[in-house]
């Protein structure tokens, strides 16, 4: 112990149990024994040094191991969160429901539709108009478009003329064996729609999703055989 107070009292720490006091212990023991058993604490002093500077290197390779591990988790456990978010999101309803004055979001809806299509849309509506042409036009580029529709249909050759000069291609074909309204996309995801396409929003109507492959295969096998000879 160090004390500060009173005659004699020790002002620095004592040094015999240091590398330092081993030193100095061995310049005053002039024996063999001595000198040996000094020049081997001294070793071992060095010995320990060296243990302890690697020991240090590691735990410090070891920490940051640790907190390479905490960031790549945090990271991880970030990206799943947006990934599971997004799924929340964007989860695909089976059946959505529109009341009277909800026009826009019907639009909206169709709109969406209409986009995810990446090879084929086909329409089977009785009450087609350039409003139906209007939501048709948002669908991506190179995608075909084939309207069924009853011949006393409000579209006409000049209106089909007119969209495929900016959005090809269209192809309008007529048939009266449907009453009611679907939508395929690239023949394999079809939805029942409630009410024309032109009139989505006016009134209350649903969109509901055929999961059946069956029932897909079965309506365009229907639309095939049932299609009408086009008029010269």
């Amino acid at each position: 112990m160090t004390s500060k107070e009173g005659r004699g009292g020790r002002r620095y720490l004592p040094y015999v149990f240091t590398e330092q006091g081993i030193a100095m212990l061995s310049a005053v023991l002039r024996s063999d024994i001595a000198i040996q058993v000094s020049i081997r604490i001294m070793e071992t002093f060095v010995e320990m040094r060296k243990y302890m500077a690697n020991t240090s290197l590691l735990y410090d390779r070891m920490n940051a191991i640790e907190e390479r591990q905490i960031t790549y988790q945090n990271e991880t456990n970030e990206k799943f969160d947006k990934v599971f978010a997004y799924i929340s999101d964007h989860e695909e309803s089976q059946q959505k429901i529109f009341f009277d004055g909800q026009i826009y979001d019907a639009f909206s809806l169709l709109i969406d539709l209409v986009a995810s299509a990446t090879k084929s849309l086909v329409l089977v509506d009785n009450y087609v108009d350039v409003g139906t042409l209007n939501i048709l036009s948002k669908k991506k580029e190179n995608v075909s478009v084939t309207i069924y529709t009853v011949r006393k249909t409000r579209l006409s050759e000049k209106d089909i003329e007119t969209f495929n000069q900016q959005y090809p291609k269209l192809e309008v074909n007529y048939t009266g064996v449907f009453h009611d309204r679907f939508l395929i996309i690239d023949d394999k995801k079809a939805y029942h729609i409630g009410a024309s396409l032109k009139d989505a929003g006016k009134k209350c109507f649903a969109i509901s999703l055929l999961n059946d492959s069956g029932v897909i295969y079965d309506i365009l096998q229907r639309l095939d055989i049932e299609t009408e000879e086009n008029e010269s």
